[in-house]
């Protein structure tokens, strides 16, 4: 059977290309299930210490803190579109400065958003003294789409999203590389913040299904190419008897003669 080089070769790069494929989806769900499997063990461990000596955003993530400090409310950000049981709200953002030196930004909770009027903040309470915040170290306040940064535009209090090199550059203030996700006080006080947050997911299994996906394209190719391939081989085969028969007419003659 004669393999025409150029479809075989596309063949086999597209199965290449989705088998590759389908191994680093496979090797970002264990790296996910490693961190899945880190979290759960940091929920039962012991709060780290947040204080002024800067901590590095890989060394703390999801770790358990907690941070003694007072809270700077004139520096509050309010992230928009934050929804809890749907219903719009916002997630109240705050640095809180630290003793000792320094600055760390607290994602203190949720607040429902005046359907009637966006920009009209709903009534909490901050503490006005020194407090002691118990949490959890994330890379952010979490993350909400937007088109371009309109809706995160530096010096206003209402935004989409806030990074937290782009605040400390905004404000000037020494910032902690991460925000620390609040759970609560110590000891217990009540500020009408709602901190029932998500569980962090790893979605693993998109990636799982996304690995099935990629070699399935992979056996696909496979399939499709052998099936062109003994189609080829098929039609080949029969221009070749065609062309037979046209350059040896006599020949079938002469069979048909001693078969009578």
């Amino acid at each position: 059977m004669k393999i025409r080089l150029v479809p075989a070769l596309l063949i086999l790069i597209v199965m290449a290309v989705t088998i590759r494929l389908g191994f680093w989806q496979r090797d970002r769900a264990h790296q996910k299930e490693v961190l899945q499997a880190q979290i759960t063990q940091y929920e039962s461990s012991t709060p780290q210490t947040v204080g002024a000596t800067p901590l590095a955003l890989k060394d703390i993530e999801f770790h358990r803190v907690r941070a003694k400090g007072t809270f700077v409310p004139e520096r509050v950000v309010y992230l928009d579109n934050r929804p809890y049981n749907d219903q719009p709200g916002f997630y109240v953002v705050m640095p809180l400065k630290l003793e000792g030196g320094g600055y760390v930004l607290v994602n203190r909770g949720w607040l429902p958003r005046n359907i009637a009027d966006r920009t009209a903040i709903a009534p909490y309470v901050t503490p006005p003294g020194p407090v002691e915040v118990v949490g959890i170290a994330r890379a952010n306040a979490s993350r909400a789409f937007e088109l371009g940064a309109g809706g995160s535009a530096a010096h206003q209090k209402i935004r989409q999203n806030l990074g937290v090199a782009s605040y400390a550059a905004e404000t000037g203030l020494p910032l902690q590389p991460f925000v620390i996700q609040q759970t609560g006080f110590v000891p217990s006080f009540k500020d009408g913040l709602v901190r029932d947050w998500p569980v962090p997911d790893t979605d693993v299994e998109r990636n799982y299904g996304y690995m099935l996906q990629w070699w399935g394209m992979a056996l696909a190719a496979l399939g499709f190419g052998l099936f062109a391939a003994r189609k080829a081989a098929t039609k080949a085969r029969g221009e070749g008897e065609a062309e037979a028969r046209v350059d040896n007419p006599g020949r079938e003659k002469e069979g048909s003669a001693k078969d009578a």
